[in-house]
């Protein structure tokens, strides 16, 4: 399958602190009303390019730290055509809050994140406490945020991340991992690790309604 994606970029370093100016919805969606599903870290973005297809309903956009593949990514999509389906380069620890508004992502993605395995780089991971709070406030009441991982350690501290926040509800107890993937899609890394019969650490959350 010829997936092994791991070049890692330091989110911390000074280049990748720039915001991303706020977009003109309009003329990135064909229908900018529409649902919009967010993926944090879409690498080549092949599974937002399948959920596009699988659910024109919604708008998809995606978030990736490295430049080639959201260049990648969108010739991929303008190749199929694709109207409801965007992607940008950026780093979402800094990012969010120039990007979208409160209330305006129906559901979100992280998943297979960098593990950054070193103690002294764990402070790079991408699900830290600042962003699961920007998160309670991005995405809608009632709408989701997934996570997996191939990493049992990633997925623990995703996990518990998450669930000290009060907003957000786990659908199963802690660390009784969802057994399949309640997508219609799959990430090219999840089809990997499913093949060579290694495990995939999954969770989903609701933001809970008042």
């Amino acid at each position: 399958m010829g997936v092994r994606l791991r070049q890692h970029v330091n989110p911390l370093s000074n280049k990748f602190q720039h915001q991303i100016a706020p977009l003109d919805w309009a003329t990135i969606y064909a229908k900018p009303d529409q649902p919009l599903f967010l993926d944090i870290g879409c690498a080549r973005g092949q599974f937002l390019s399948e959920m596009a297809q699988l659910q024109p309903e919604h708008n998809f956009l995606g978030i990736e730290i490295r430049r080639t593949l959201v260049e990648s990514a969108n010739q991929l999509r303008d190749q199929l055509q694709l109207h409801n389906l965007h992607f940008l380069f950026g780093n979402i620890n800094t990012t969010l809050s120039s990007l979208l508004g409160p209330n305006s992502v129906h559901g979100v993605t992280i998943q297979f994140p960098d593990p950054w395995f070193k103690r002294r780089h764990q402070k790079r991971r991408v699900v830290q406490p600042q962003l699961v709070e920007e998160l309670s406030t991005y995405i809608q009441p009632g709408g989701f945020l997934f996570i997996q991982s191939d990493v049992l350690e990633v997925a623990i501290e995703m996990c518990d991340r998450i669930t000290e926040h009060p907003a957000f509800q786990a659908t199963t107890p802690p660390q009784d991992w969802l057994p399949e993937n309640p997508l219609p899609a799959s990430t090219e890394r999840e089809q990997l690790t499913l093949s060579e019969g290694l495990p995939v650490y999954r969770s989903l959350f609701h933001l809970q309604t008042e």
